[in-house]
């Protein structure tokens, strides 16, 4: 059942869990909180606070967002990984929490390296599941604007099959083949709050030198089918803090590596939590 607070005018959704060890869970787009069902299962002791991103599932889109970020479309509204945090950070007040574990999955990881920028004192620990500190390069700057011109000409539907595909392993799906099905239900974003996603997501700031500050346990997690983030991607975060990250390549994970690999990704989760329940 959904649980509910506000944020900046708007009425955004989350689940609250399990007692133990605070963890943020900060899912991909364009699913909702849904994603980490299969992973929250596995990680017993945990309080595990997955809301749904702005715009996504139950949440509210929201009045106001900033129109002329993105250059390539400048009319599109923009979900900024500002306002993505900041919902965040007001989530955390709203628990009264002063401090959790951050886990985040794609555009998730995006606004934890928003949210260290901001208030890297709440931050135990982070996770970056597919994820990446670099921002769009060109080319899929110019895939956005694409995908915004889509949604706009009522072709979303079209474009939730497309992204579902790519968005999963291709040894998943011919292991899995349910969870494309179970993914695809929970790409429920409206066509307004697709546009204003892809935006956000085009105008994103550069974080590598942002991950070179990090001073906290990190948990990386890189998958050999990802076509959304490359191994390689990686890099500047792993090469920042060597010490202090908990690498894995997932040679047969895609983009959702999370929900592919529930077992394996827990387990890696668990070990990393050590850091953190055992003091």
């Amino acid at each position: 059942m959904s649980l509910f607070y506000e944020s900046d005018g708007a009425r955004l959704a989350y689940v609250d869990t399990g007692a133990g060890l605070p963890v943020v869970f900060l899912h991909p787009t364009p699913v909702d909180r849904s994603f980490w069902s299969p992973l929250i299962a596995r990680l017993p002791g945990v309080r595990a606070i997955a809301p749904d991103l702005r715009g996504h599932g139950a949440s509210e889109l929201g009045d106001g967002l900033p129109v002329g970020r993105f250059v390539s479309v400048p009319d599109a509204p923009a979900i900024t990984m500002d306002r993505l945090a900041a919902d965040i950070l007001a989530l955390l007040d709203h628990l009264h929490l002063e401090k959790a574990v951050f886990i985040g999955c794609s555009i998730g990881g995006y606004v934890l390296l928003e949210l260290w920028r901001r208030a890297p004192e709440r931050m135990l620990g982070l996770g970056f599941l597919c994820s990446k500190p670099q921002p769009d390069p060109g080319p899929a700057c110019e895939k956005r604007a694409v995908t915004i011109a889509m949604a706009r000409a009522g072709k979303k539907e079209e474009l939730f099959d497309g992204m579902v595909k790519s968005s999963i392993g291709a040894a998943a799906q011919a292991a899995l083949p349910e969870i494309v099905a179970e993914l695809r239900a929970h790409m429920t974003l409206t066509a307004e709050a697709l546009v204003a996603t892809q935006a956000g997501l085009a105008t994103r700031p550069d974080s590598v030198q942002t991950a070179a500050t990090i001073r906290v346990p990190l948990l990386a997690v890189a998958g050999g089918q990802d076509l959304a983030v490359a191994t390689e991607d990686l890099r500047a975060l792993l090469a920042a803090n060597a010490p202090r990250v908990d690498y894995t390549y997932l040679a047969e994970a895609g983009h959702f590596a999370a929900y592919e690999q529930p077992d394996v990704v827990a387990e890696l989760v668990r070990n990393w939590l050590r850091h953190f329940q055992e003091k």
